[in-house]
């Protein structure tokens, strides 16, 4: 392994002169890669090529037939139909018991005014509806395509983290590539549930925290007063509560980078105390607390304002689930809380109902998978299938299956779980701060989870923490690819690895392809083949 987790220097030796980089490169693709980026105006012209097209590439895989399949598929039943009837009524809307057939026929008013109990908040669901606009409300496009762009933007953003990170042009493509081809992704980003939108606002989220440590690390040089303000930081609180606005389980993100913002404002108070930063005034050890306490309570009140927001609808209509429950079930607060307006009454028992309901939801299902196997992956989910039969189908055969199958790339996942045990390791031996950040996104969106073991809970919940695995996976493939300045044998060997790792991957989601997006029909014997472990049959 390299001595620093930046195996970045084709991307730095390349802003020297020409003769210099070829000094340094021991490869023919180093010397190649250095002529690319061999002066700034190249390098600035490759940093933006090079999202471009792992993000185009990304985009195809999720547009690609997206109006297929043309019907509402697994959780699409509750969020595409609480789309429609927010979209009309500013609050979900009840349906009839064949509502299914009617909205696969085009018949998108079958709702009633009466409040369907949302169990999740809206916010999700309002970004769901954004497509109708578009492509209208009978479109199969018009409900999936929000979520499309959701599941592109991650992509891009795992590369503009990846490149803030590793300070790399080619790890931030590798991390795009892998997140980009990955199945789980790539199925999420075709299905208009909530579980899309929700990954994208956590990792902005991170994102602009990041942007925030980065900006104050500039600002400390400059002064003290300049230091309490957080822009950035109040981005991330915006869109943290945005995410809790669309699923709870992100607020167990807002409050671990709460602690990343207060701990790494602590130490850097800390080193500007011991004077290994130099300052124009060093701090007090109460001046460090109110900053750490300043930075946490940015967040928490941006991120609570956010997320009252995203329940605008329910306050400015009067027809939503529990709108009027306390006055309904004559139960208004007395004594010291008499005073609290009727509504808000009714809006904290809304969420004590919501809070209910999601921790003790324990209905058996076919698909449910236990947390503690989520990193074994051994259970995905069948969203869609139809078999055709009689005479020769369009597989060649006379039986021919469509399946929508939400499925990980195996290659891809099973090596990012082995990647976060080394990057776990040299954080431990190093303490280096970005693979600090890498295992605080795997720990909020995993650990959490093992608290509701007793719960109804799906593997296709891991998708919130999967790109911090990808991270971690991109690290360890850093670690391989080593230096232009190694000996040539060991540089070869890591590039040479590295490379048809990658080719692995994608080889194998072109071959999973097919099953994630239903389409072409297949044959029982392809199917057959994707069956790697038992417990993977999903019929």
């Amino acid at each position: 392994m390299n001595k620093t987790l930046h195996p970045h220097d084709a991307d730095t030796a390349a802003l020297a002169p020409p003769s210099v980089g070829a000094d340094l490169a021991t490869t023919r693709l180093d010397r190649w890669w250095g002529r690319v980026l061999s002066t700034p105006a190249r390098h600035r012209r490759s940093a933006w090529i090079a999202p471009i097209i792992v993000t185009s590439f990304a985009a195809f895989l999720r547009l690609w037939n997206l109006g297929w399949p043309n019907s509402l598929v697994f959780d699409e039943t509750y969020y595409v139909k609480d789309a429609l009837s927010m979209s009309r009524l500013g609050y979900e809307g009840t349906w009839p018991d064949d509502a299914n057939a009617q909205v696969n026929r085009g018949q998108t008013d079958g709702f009633s005014a009466d409040a369907e109990f949302a169990v999740h908040p809206p916010l999700g669901k309002w970004i769901i509806q954004t497509g109708f606009a578009l492509f209208g409300r009978d479109s199969t496009v018009g409900w999936r395509i929000a979520v499309a762009v959701c599941g592109i933007l991650v992509v891009l953003l795992t590369y503009l983290i990846a490149r803030h990170l590793f300070g790399s042009i080619v790890l931030a493509s590798i991390a795009g590539l892998l997140i980009g081809v990955d199945g789980q992704a790539i199925v999420l980003s075709r299905t208009a549930i909530l579980d899309g939108p929700l990954t994208l606002l956590c990792l902005a989220g991170v994102g602009a925290t990041l942007l925030d440590r980065r900006s104050q690390n500039a600002r400390r040089m400059i002064g003290r007063r300049l230091l309490w303000r957080r822009p950035w930081l109040v981005v991330a609180g915006v869109l943290f509560g945005l995410a809790c606005g669309t699923k709870w389980s992100a607020i167990w993100f807002l409050l671990a980078f709460a602690v990343f913002v207060a701990i790494t404002d602590w130490l850097a108070s800390r080193r500007s105390r011991s004077g290994a930063e130099p300052r124009v005034s060093r701090p007090s050890r109460l001046v460090s607390i109110r900053r750490a306490a300043y930075s946490t309570g940015v967040l928490g009140v941006s991120a609570a304002i956010a997320y009252l927001a995203t329940w605008t609808g329910w306050f400015v209509t009067d027809g939503g689930s529990d709108r009027h429950w306390v006055q309904q079930h004559n139960a208004a607060w007395g004594g010291g809380f008499a005073w609290v307006p009727p509504i808000i009454q009714n809006f904290v028992h809304h969420h004590l109902a919501m809070l209910a309901f999601n921790v003790n939801l324990s209905t058996p299902h076919g698909y449910q998978a236990n947390p503690l196997t989520w990193l074994l992956y051994t259970q995905p989910l069948s969203m869609y299938t139809r078999t055709t039969s009689g005479g020769i189908g369009p597989c060649g055969e006379s039986v021919c299956r469509e399946t929508a199958w939400l499925m990980v790339n195996p290659i891809i996942w099973w090596a990012s779980v082995a990647a976060v045990i080394v990057v776990l390791v040299r954080f431990v031996l190093r303490r280096e701060w970005m693979l600090g950040v890498i295992l605080l996104g795997v720990v909020a969106g995993y650990l959490p989870w093992l608290l509701f073991m007793n719960r109804t809970i799906f593997q296709f919940y891991s998708i919130i923490f999967e790109p911090y695995l990808i991270l971690a996976l991109t690290a360890v493939l850093g670690y391989l690819l080593g230096s232009r300045t190694d000996p040539p044998r060991i540089r070869r060997f890591g590039i040479a690895v590295v490379g048809g790792f990658l080719l692995v991957c994608l080889a194998v989601s072109a071959f999973f392809y097919p099953l994630w997006v239903a389409s072409p029909p297949v044959t029982n014997g392809f199917v057959d083949l994707h069956f790697w472990l038992v417990s993977w049959r999903f019929e």
